[in-house]
């Protein structure tokens, strides 16, 4: 039987457990996972932060393998095939968002590690839809973070069809930050980071940023008054929202795919003269991560990782825990 690495309660250490896979449903596959990136929503569903984490629970959805079986019904995998899967693992497919091809806004969609085994484990099973075939010639251990940390930057690009001539600010550059500098300049964009760690403004520059601002000083901030035209926050902390909706131009955008749990305090007179937009978008369409791992691979994009063996599982998620991670944890059999 496959080993799965498990948490039998919340915050636990996660220890092998043998599992069995079940039968392949008709319209599934199988997959031999190879790489899985650890996220920090992996840290969120151990400790049951939200409520809906299920014990035993095998987190990972950022998920490299390798198909070993389809369903009786699957024709666009074959055994053999290199594919990725990110925070879902199947959809309705009947309801108004799938027909659209907005799958990713299913509010039937099954999360790969909601109720479910995700990619901390050898094998796992999801709907053929959600998993995602790899452009030839793609890094493999570094492709993982970009079925979620990847896509939640670069699904709003698309969704809010931005120019490739429009001035944008990324606040916080991390996990999802870096990707996010990366995928806007390759767009053509003017990129500014928002940043708090100025040990980090070279290497911003280095991923695509062409000036940086220091988030911690208001001057600074208040100084690119109307200046962008976009701006995205990748964080997940209480910040003076006033300062960045000032930053924007009139008509522009900020846009929150970082979960900070706390209300936003926003002046609804910024947003009213100015015509400002707030908004927020989760992770992407499987049309969405296709584009995504495309425009990746023609523009050299990678996840910056730092690769741990499975059997170091715990070792590398204390490592994310404790905010030592640049950018991405990876955990790699290959």
């Amino acid at each position: 039987m496959p080993i799965a690495y498990a948490a039998s309660a919340a915050g636990a250490t996660l220890e092998a457990l043998e599992y069995e896979l079940g039968p392949l449903d008709e319209t599934a596959v199988e997959i031999d996972v190879l790489h899985c990136g650890i996220c920090h929503s992996d840290l969120s569903m151990l400790n049951n932060e939200w409520g809906m984490t299920t014990f035993p629970f095998v987190g990972g959805h950022e998920v490299v393998g390798r198909v070993r079986a389809v369903g009786s019904r699957v024709s666009t995998h074959k055994v053999g095939d290199l594919v990725g899967v990110g925070w879902h693992a199947g959809y309705c497919h009947s309801c108004p968002q799938c027909q659209e091809g907005d799958q990713n806004l299913c509010s039937q969609a099954q999360g790969t590690i909601v109720g479910r085994f995700g990619g901390f484990a050898e094998v796992i099973q999801v709907d053929a839809a959600s998993a995602i075939a790899i452009p030839e010639g793609m890094k493999l251990e570094a492709v993982g973070p970009l079925f979620c940390g990847g896509i939640t930057v670069f699904n709003p690009m698309l969704q809010f069809h931005l120019s490739p001539l429009s001035k944008v600010g990324v606040v916080g550059i991390g996990g999802l930050g870096h990707l996010a500098l990366q995928f806007l300049n390759a767009w053509g964009c003017e990129v500014t980071a928002f940043t708090s760690s100025p040990e980090k403004a070279e290497e911003a520059r280095k991923l695509g940023a062409h000036k940086i601002i220091n988030s911690k000083d208001n001057e600074e901030i208040s100084s690119a008054a109307g200046y962008f035209d976009y701006i995205i926050s990748t964080v997940n902390v209480k910040l003076d929202w006033n300062l960045y909706l000032a930053a924007l131009k009139p008509k522009g955008r900020l846009h929150f795919v970082g979960a900070t749990l706390e209300p936003l305090d926003i002046n609804v007179f910024s947003l009213i003269t100015a015509q400002r937009v707030v908004s927020g978008s989760p992770v992407g369409s499987p049309g969405s991560i296709a584009k995504m791992l495309e425009f990746a691979n023609r523009h050299n994009i990678e996840t910056m990782i730092e690769v741990f063996p499975f059997e170091k599982i715990n070792e590398a998620l204390k490592h994310l825990e404790e905010g030592k991670a640049r950018y991405r944890v990876v955990l790699s059999r290959a």
